[in-house]
């Protein structure tokens, strides 16, 4: 029932296409963030009779969204059903200065909940194929906080953070690829470096610093933290928290303006001190010793760039550009050894359609094979590199309601299934629908 439900309404959303915004609508929405009539406003449920405005400019701020995906595996991969599956989330933003109490102080608060399911497990690859259906947890049903942090300005140039960190916010940004698969790419390798996700968490407990070498914060971030290994959305994380349990995560993001146009660099890398598994295992120490061998600590280092080819409107990030991740771990215990993508991304490219996004994009992933080493049979691995390309086209039929027709090619890690069957190159087709609130 529900998938016929999302089904059809993906149907009324393409019949609405006619219906879409225009310049003039989101010049308003940037004066009065929530304002305008039903077909030009930022949000479903609008200002609230005035009431959501007033808020905003005393510093409060509650935005919430509901993404819905529909995606099947048509050819190759493990197994060739659709899934339908879908997320909300939730996002409560308070600025102490403008709410009239004191400068500098800023908490950020997210409630998030998913159901139903996702073909990640169907593919064959390592990277999942449908970022929006991991969180808060990867399996459907789930609500959780994944975010829950105050930060602290004592000047224009510098500040702390404390709280239950959501890295997939907070972390590896990028104009054309990033999120949680509700807004850009669907795939997992084009929203975060995926070679980071051992050492750092997607939700944890933490602390960490913010240093702003101009009083601009657009122009140049640096960053470093303390996070709990082993913290996720559905946990507080406190029974955890360890020195032996620790990551150690430093950032630096500064904008660019080669040719006169504006672009991106970030360059970062952490440490874990934790005790991970090993990838390689030999099965006579495994028996005689009862455990399976350790390993002390997991690094990271990874990078990424934005840059705009093309610039129809810098205040409102029309135009075009190419994007690129690159990240290298250890290899053992992260078997996600290295890792690159690159693509083009681009949004509001025709005049009548200043909202709609776009973007193509190549990724390759080195993985370091767990090995088990048997008598008799030898060593036997269990997955090779991958590789993947997407495309999506965002349509922007109101700016609160937008629908993305996505395809993917994968050629997934795993080699073959539990029955001996080889697993083939897959191809991926989807929909998505979002609505903000």
């Amino acid at each position: 029932m529900m998938r016929r439900l999302a089904i059809a309404a993906g149907v009324a959303l393409l019949l609405l296409l006619p219906f879409t915004a225009n310049a003039a609508a989101e010049e308003t929405a940037s004066a009065y963030p929530y304002s305008g009539d039903l077909s030009t406003r930022s949000t479903l449920t609008g200002d609230w009779g005035g009431f959501r405005n007033d808020l905003a400019a005393k510093g409060i701020t509650f935005d919430a969204s509901l993404t819905q995906i529909e995606q099947g595996v048509v050819d190759g991969g493990r197994n060739g059903s659709w899934e339908y599956g879908g997320r909300g989330d939730l996002i409560g933003d308070l600025d102490t200065q403008k709410l009239g109490l004191w400068p500098g102080g800023f908490l950020k608060a997210e409630l998030e909940g998913n159901w139903s399911d996702s073909v990640n497990a169907k593919t064959g690859a390592l990277l999942p194929v449908n970022t929006n259906q991991l969180f808060p947890l990867p399996a459907g049903n789930n609500v959780a906080l994944p975010n829950l942090t105050f930060a602290q300005f004592v000047s224009p140039y510098a500040g702390a953070v404390v709280g239950k960190f959501d890295t997939m916010l907070a972390g590896d940004f990028n104009e054309f690829a990033r999120g949680k698969g509700d807004r850009q790419f669907f795939n997992l390798a084009f929203n975060i470096n995926p070679t980071a996700l051992m050492v750092i968490p997607a939700s944890t407990l933490g602390a960490g610093a913010i240093v702003l070498p101009t009083k601009d914060p657009s122009a140049a971030t640096v960053s470093f933290s303390v996070l709990s290994s082993t913290g996720k959305a559905s946990t507080s994380g406190f029974d955890d928290l360890s020195s032996d349990n620790l990551s150690f995560v430093g950032e630096g993001r500064v904008r660019t303006n080669f040719f006169g146009l504006t672009g991106h660099q970030l360059v970062g890398g952490g440490y874990s001190n934790k005790q991970f598994t090993r990838l390689d295992q030999r099965i006579g120490f495994v028996i005689e010793n009862q455990a399976v061998a350790k390993k002390d600590g997991s690094w990271v280092v990874f990078y990424n760039f934005d840059q705009f080819l093309c610039e129809l409107d810098k205040s409102a990030g029309r135009g075009f550009g190419l994007f690129g991740r690159f990240g290298a771990s250890d290899g053992n215990p992260n078997p996600l050894h290295y890792f690159g993508s690159v693509g083009v991304g681009g949004k509001g490219l025709l005049p009548d359609r200043p909202l709609d996004r776009f973007g193509i994009g190549y990724y390759y992933l080195a993985v370091e094979s767990p090995t088990l080493q048997v008598p008799i049979f030898g060593t036997k691995s269990f997955l090779r590199d991958e590789w993947g390309v997407e495309a999506f086209y965002n349509i922007a039929i109101t700016p609160w309601m937008l629908v993305t027709p996505d395809v993917q090619v994968i050629g997934p890690s795993q080699k073959q299934q539990a029955d001996g069957q080889h697993v083939e190159t897959a191809t991926v087709l989807g929909i998505r629908g979002r609505l903000i609130f």
